[in-house]
């Protein structure tokens, strides 16, 4: 994965953009910038960039040593990334607009999405793309391994997805967690024809020792005696207007179940760094970020792309759109849009 992609840097255009955001969409758009000769500040909050690319995924799913060397190469090409720097916490949007000739959004996916049962916020009830990242900011020396749950004995990983996968992946192969994995169950309320990892990565997790509880689906969790109990419930598919079977409770069907450890994984939201109408922005009623076919948004030279303005996706489709997003700031810059 290359985020520079040309030879040499053209003059300064004495432009700057301000790209808020260093996970593949935002670092795709400021090689594109960089190699367009303007000027190009990335603010990241993490400590490092690659966003969910280095801290959210497991190190053999993707060589965290090349989305380095790619961003030395950025770094090399004149870009400026400022890290451990959260907009809108430390630093204001406004201030940042103001002092931008252009400002490209790309702050991703970072909010899990809570599944609503009783019981959800008990500490041993996690979510799983919070312990993931934690896990590997432990990993590279950013944070004590003291403050990452200890998860082992008997865990449940729910959902269907790759942050479901990455939940199940960890504890099974992970050095620092592999030796205390008693088992690891994964709950789907649907089967895995229709698992968004697709059949052959859940047939992949049960080979190496996962099971698979397809159809159930939990909905309450709670301590009784010393125990620590999930209740599930048995789902049936039936036909909808989508195409996709759709997963209803079977009546009757609920059930019990001790585990150690439940990692959500039933998806992530939005997370721009502003609310809802801050400095002239809009949002779309399930929290991305409005924009027009250009990817501006409601303010003028604010433009948003990747995860934050179409929702959670592959890392494929997230630099796709910091790219094309890039066009479109470079023929507002250069005066054609």
């Amino acid at each position: 994965m290359k985020f520079l992609r040309c030879k040499e840097i053209p003059p300064s255009t004495g432009k700057t953009v301000s790209i808020i955001g260093a996970g593949p969409a935002g670092l795709g758009a400021a090689g594109f910038l960089r190699c367009r000769g303007h000027e190009v500040v990335v603010y990241d909050m993490m400590p490092e960039p690659g966003g969910m690319m280095m801290f959210g995924i497991p190190d053999d799913r993707i060589p965290k040593d090349n989305i380095r060397k790619s961003v030395r190469e950025l770094v090399e090409g004149g870009a400026r990334i400022i890290l451990n720097n959260k907009v809108g916490r430390d630093i204001s949007l406004e201030d940042i607009i103001k002092a931008s000739d252009a400002v490209l959004i790309a702050t991703g996916t970072w909010k899990p999405r809570r599944l609503g049962a009783p019981g959800e916020d008990l500490p041993w009830v996690l979510p799983a793309a919070d312990w993931l990242v934690e896990v590997h900011m432990a990993r590279y020396g950013y944070l004590p391994w003291a403050k990452v749950p200890k998860v082992g004995g008997r865990i449940l990983v729910v959902g269907g997805g790759l942050t479901a996968a990455d939940a199940v992946h960890v504890p099974l192969t992970y050095p620092e967690f592999k030796d205390g994995v008693e088992k690891v169950v994964l709950s789907y309320r649907r089967t895995r024809d229709y698992a968004p990892m697709r059949k052959n990565e859940f047939e992949r997790l049960i080979k190496m020792g996962a099971e698979a509880w397809e159809l159930t689906q939990p909905i309450a969790f709670y301590e009784e005696g010393g125990r620590k109990v999930v209740k599930f419930v048995r789902m049936e598919l039936k036909a909808s207007d989508s195409g996709r079977p759709k997963p209803v409770p079977i009546e009757g069907s609920e059930f019990e179940a001790e585990f150690d450890w439940a990692l959500l994984a039933i998806g992530e939201v939005p997370t721009p760094p502003f609310n809802n109408g801050c400095c002239g922005i809009e949002l779309n009623p399930d929290g991305t970020i409005k924009t027009d076919e250009n990817f501006m948004t409601t303010r003028k030279g604010v433009f948003a792309s990747g995860d934050v303005r179409h929702g959670p996706s592959l890392i494929g489709k997230a630099l796709k759109s910091g790219l094309d997003a890039a066009q479109k700031v470079h023929l507002y810059l250069t005066g054609q849009l």
